[in-house]
């Protein structure tokens, strides 16, 4: 079986995080290449323990995949960006 999912890198001080938004894993490394390798191996032994516990189809569907032949394939992203949004100042000290 073949899985599809979206990748987000950011750098997160001197570590790049590779994120999946459709499982909610995320993985690190010390660069994008390493960060997207690591995510990789965590969604493959996530999913395999997934599927020992008899639970994968569940997360699965939860998660909005739809089987495509020999290929599950992810909800479509439409866009990502980012988005700014004014606080009151006496909610914006942290």
């Amino acid at each position: 079986m073949e899985i599809q999912f979206t990748t987000q890198i950011f750098k997160e001080g001197r570590a790049f995080v590779a994120y999946t938004r459709e499982l909610d894993l995320s993985s690190c490394g010390t660069t994008e290449r390493k960060a997207l390798q690591s995510l990789k191996e965590a969604v493959r032994l996530f999913l395999e323990e997934a599927e020992k516990m008899g639970t994968l189809g569940q997360i699965l569907e939860e998660a909005g995949y739809l089987k495509r032949q020999s290929r599950m394939q992810g909800p479509r992203l439409i866009a990502t960006g980012q988005v700014s949004l004014a606080l009151p100042l006496e909610h914006a000290k942290a």
